[in-house]
């Protein structure tokens, strides 16, 4: 036939939770297999311990340290940050031996193009051991959710992430570990509670 019987057809979207976040047991196995030393384990502590995208990540380098902070322009959004260096990555940092003015660089001592550097970084993961939903963008969204565990505002996190939505922001914490704020929760309210029935009476 010459039409299309198709052509009217709506299908509905098909709804995922996009990019997979990190859990902790994922990040204990990547930081067992690479040690720190490695060009791996200090591309990992990055994404994790900045929360930015792979493009940003691979154009960190010395120059952008200052204070104790890295100073970052996103590539997609042009948002300057400065972000405070975790005292977990400075040890990474502090124990990796540097090539180039670049942090990460290739086993020739280049910089990385982003999407070389995506390439490489599931290389890693396979060598770990992970599945392959694992990947470096899942660390960014791994850093918010572990900041929303400690208690951050979606507006402090994003102060790190750089996200120019709080409403994104609060897609990449919905992975935040929801038992273990549910108790924080709950000793808070139980706490106010116990405080309210033990006031005199006046």
């Amino acid at each position: 036939r010459k039409d299309d019987p198709t052509a009217a057809i709506k299908l509905k979207p098909v709804k995922t939770d996009g990019i997979a976040t990190w859990t902790e047991n994922e990040i204990e196995q990547f930081e067992r297999k690479h040690p720190i030393g490695t060009m791996a384990r200090l591309s990992f502590s990055l994404a994790l311990y900045t929360a930015q995208r792979r493009s940003d990540l691979v154009k960190m380098g010395k120059q952008h340290v200052r204070n104790g902070e890295i100073s970052v322009r996103q590539e997609k959004t042009g948002t300057r940050l400065q972000i405070p260096i975790h005292s977990e990555l400075q040890q990474v940092l502090d124990g990796t031996k540097l090539y180039n003015l670049s942090f990460v660089t290739t086993s020739k001592g280049e910089p990385f193009s982003a999407a070389s550097f995506g390439n490489m970084f599931r290389h890693w993961c396979r060598e770990a051991g992970l599945p392959e939903h694992c990947s470096a963008h899942g660390l960014r969204k791994a850093a918010c959710r572990r900041l929303a565990e400690a208690g951050c505002s979606a507006s402090q996190i994003a102060a790190i992430s750089g996200h120019t939505s709080l409403s994104e922001v609060q897609r990449y914490t919905k992975a935040a570990d929801q038992a273990r704020m549910a108790r924080d929760a709950m000793r808070t309210v139980q706490g106010e509670t116990r405080t309210s029935i033990s006031k005199p009476e006046r």
